[in-house]
């Protein structure tokens, strides 16, 4: 019988169990049994055989009766930040060790109705916060490269679950790079939206001016049908945006204009991406980029320069105050976001306490692990009488200088950014435990895109670090509303490079 690990992309699974070569009941057998026996890289916070299941039969139904889409049975998990109905949603924090929703997220029933099948709950850094995935309250994950080194994060659960072949995709959510770093530190593909083209509705909130769900898989054409699903105007959620420069925000567009560009590279012939200006910022190459990561990005740029591209050198001025802003900017809005967590309305409550206020206090000291606890304390601070002019706002001007130095780059000199994601190739859990700054500073490439609200993907492009053997990152920044063209640049790169298609020993 086939099994999940001969498939290496959506499309050809999809072929297969439209064929009848394999039932998605089957599939999704043979992916819990895998799921089961290889508990390691730590990935899978909750596996509910019987909820999967269920799904499965009924993909086969739909397969049944000729009404398969692209995603109809294929496996897939969720960041642990989606609520779900059945399996719990804890954002790997002991706070809500035990909770599950009575609905599920936007995102988890879109990509229900499209037809994917659920193996469970991925895991993340406790709410969001991290950048290795070693906040978890349920252990580290592993990255499957080297069972030694981070997967990077937030999102590192689903970066190193598609890495190891245990689903052929995964929902992330991206507030600083949270998609697009574990994506290049396990050597998949990842995209974080547009802000407000994937609704965020059922998404446990981090920073909510910031937070957005985009999908990891292998491939960018296998990132397409999993963003379109996600992709739509949802009413119950107030950030959500309802057209874009006169396009409906819909299900569909992402899919549209992805085969749009695709049409335009086929008509251009030998040169596809000929009059493409790439937009190098300067400000990406400094002293802090590893040589093996640098040079990663170099060739690769070459790549697309040899499709017709043209690369264009560019100035981001404000790079560097992203870090700065971002970490005035995030902490305060989680800070408001995470009083809630308070022992009475919600989340872990103290067993001993003597008032209401000692209870609070040890219920949020218990539940919440240290980077939350430091962030909460940062974002208190800021947000504060007598500092709220000194750094909120003065982070909401900065906020607005990044994006507009974005906006004058991809308006006036260039049509896509390109650089790396980030500095280096993934570090040995533990290396920063002790100075937790150093973490932030890996975010640097990526969070000028989260601050201005722009679209970004990582693919990989090639290896570095110690024997070259870790996954490298190439991102690619575009203009409000651009996934489906960047998705499809991702793709002509990917068709003649084989990158996507290297698989640690684990897969």
């Amino acid at each position: 019988m086939p099994s999940l690990s001969q498939f290496r992309s959506i499309q050809a699974l999809g072929a297969a169990l439209r064929s009848r070569q394999i039932s998605a009941t089957e599939l999704a057998t043979d992916a819990l049994r895998t799921a089961h026996q290889h508990p390691d890289p730590n990935v899978f916070l909750h596996i509910d055989d019987d909820l999967t299941l269920a799904q499965a039969q009924a993909a086969d139904q739909a397969l049944a009766h000729d009404r398969a889409g692209p995603l109809t049975g294929i496996p897939i998990a969720h960041k642990d930040l989606f609520v779900t109905q059945g399996w719990r949603t804890t954002a790997a924090s002991r706070m809500l060790a035990n909770y599950v929703s009575p609905f599920d997220a936007t995102v988890v029933s879109q990509l229900q109705q499209a037809g994917a099948v659920s193996l469970g709950k991925l895991s993340c850094d406790e709410f969001a916060m991290g950048s290795g995935n070693e906040n978890s309250a349920f252990g580290s994950v592993q990255n499957p490269w080297d069972t030694q080194r981070i997967p990077g994060g937030s999102s590192g659960g689903s970066a190193a679950a598609v890495a190891a072949g245990l689903v052929l995709g995964a929902t992330g959510t991206d507030t600083g790079g949270s998609v697009r770093q574990p994506a290049a530190y396990c050597g998949v593909s990842g995209i974080k939206p547009t802000y407000g083209t994937v609704s965020r509705y059922g998404i446990i909130a981090y920073a909510s001016s910031l937070d957005q769900a985009g999908p990891l898989a292998r491939s960018a054409q296998d990132l397409v049908p999993l963003l379109d699903a996600m992709s739509g105007f949802d009413p119950q959620d107030s950030t959500s945006l309802e057209s874009c420069d006169g396009q409906a925000n819909a299900q569909g567009r992402v899919q549209a204009d992805y085969t749009a560009a695709q049409a335009r590279f086929q008509a251009a012939g030998a040169l596809p991406l000929q009059g493409l200006r790439i937009g190098v910022p300067r400000e990406f190459f400094n002293e802090g980029l590893a040589d093996d990561v640098g040079a990663a990005i170099e060739a690769a740029l070459q790549t697309f320069e040899s499709l017709g591209a043209v690369r264009v050198d560019i100035s981001l001025p404000r790079t560097r105050l992203a870090i700065p802003a971002y970490y005035v900017i995030a902490p305060a809005e989680a800070s408001s976001n995470l009083s809630r967590y308070d022992g009475v309305r919600y989340g872990h409550r103290a067993d001993s306490y003597t008032d209401l206020a000692d209870m609070t206090s040890r219920s949020r000291t218990e539940g919440f692990g240290d980077e939350v606890r430091r962030r909460i304390l940062v974002g208190t601070y800021v947000l504060s009488h007598g500092y709220y002019d000194a750094y909120y706002l003065q982070a909401q001007r900065v906020r607005r200088m990044i994006a507009d130095d974005f906006q004058r780059a991809l308006s006036q000199d260039c049509d896509v950014i390109m650089g790396p994601v980030t500095p280096t190739t993934a570090r040995l859990i533990g290396d920063n435990r002790q100075d937790p700054i150093a973490d932030w500073l890996s975010d640097i490439y990526t969070l000028g895109v989260s601050l201005a609200g722009l679209p970004g993907m990582s693919i990989p492009c090639g290896f570095g670090g110690p024997g070259a053997r870790l996954p490298i990152g190439l991102q690619i920044i575009g203009r409000y509303f651009d996934e489906g063209h960047l998705l499809a640049l991702a793709d002509r790169y990917q068709q003649v490079t084989d990158w996507h298609q290297h698989t640690p020993e684990y897969a």
